[in-house]
């Protein structure tokens, strides 16, 4: 069980692939809505075909807070840019959001108070699916969203509400022990870190707002949702 302990320090780790037109933005509201003096970011690129290298260079030349780590593979992996993300943190929580601005950084606040509250190891960000303000959910990926978390806590267990949420803040200790049990694939690392520590963990929702993107397509395709279903069944097998 966690210790009731302040959080002083925090990593922020960002996946992104041709994300050009919403980084700069993404990083601004990120340093309003932060006061942690030990603070980092750490945008993990996937190896980006637009402008995204260029615009995170004169960022990190503004603030020395920034680092950017590029994964250079052909295949692309939300997953393995979180992994890398993490491999590469120096402060013992971690918080992790998307970098297409779907994830408003004004609930990073909302995540700390709940951590220094509540004795928690993990923090999810989860999506309220019947509301109409989560503008960036339509109606088919509300539905496999539906259909997908109702599998995993039906078969797994319940932990949260949203055990796909992109957006969580957990404890880095969760990932540097269980590591070598993560399926390691796809776009959702959050059921990897909890089904990997499900035992000793305890997980606190908070509601969030999925916001509509802005710039640039989604990722989510069939692929990942076939990883998220082998997923599901290597669990259950074990």
């Amino acid at each position: 069980m966690s210790k009731n302990l302040k959080i002083e320090e925090l990593s922020i780790v960002i996946p992104i692939y041709n994300e050009e037109k919403n980084i700069k933005k993404l990083w601004i509201e990120i340093r309003k809505n932060i006061s942690l003096k030990k603070f980092e970011l750490i945008y993990v690129d996937d190896n980006s075909k637009d402008n995204s290298h260029e615009i995170l260079k004169k960022i990190i030349n503004k603030d020395n807070q920034v680092k950017v780590l590029i994964r250079k593979n052909k295949i692309k992996d939300l997953s393995k840019s979180c992994i890398l993300g993490f491999s590469n943190c120096k402060y013992k929580n971690i918080l992790v959001m998307d970098g297409d601005f779907q994830h408003n950084p004004k609930y990073i606040p909302k995540f700390i108070k709940k951590f220094n509250s509540s004795s928690c190891d993990v923090v999810v960000g989860c999506r309220n699916f019947f509301s109409i303000n989560n503008k960036g959910l339509n109606f088919f990926r509300t539905l496999v969203s539906i259909i997908l978390i109702f599998i995993i806590n039906f078969t797994l267990g319940k932990k949260t509400s949203d055990p796909l949420s992109g957006f969580f803040m957990f404890k880095k200790k969760l990932f540097t022990k269980s590591k070598k049990k993560f399926f390691k694939k796809g776009y959702k690392i959050l059921a990897d870190i909890i089904f990997a520590n499900e035992k000793n963990i305890k997980v606190e929702d908070i509601k969030i707002n999925f916001e509509e993107r802005l710039y640039g397509k989604s990722k989510i395709n069939v692929k990942i949702l076939f990883f998220l279903l082998i997923f599901v069944i290597r669990k259950i097998l074990k």
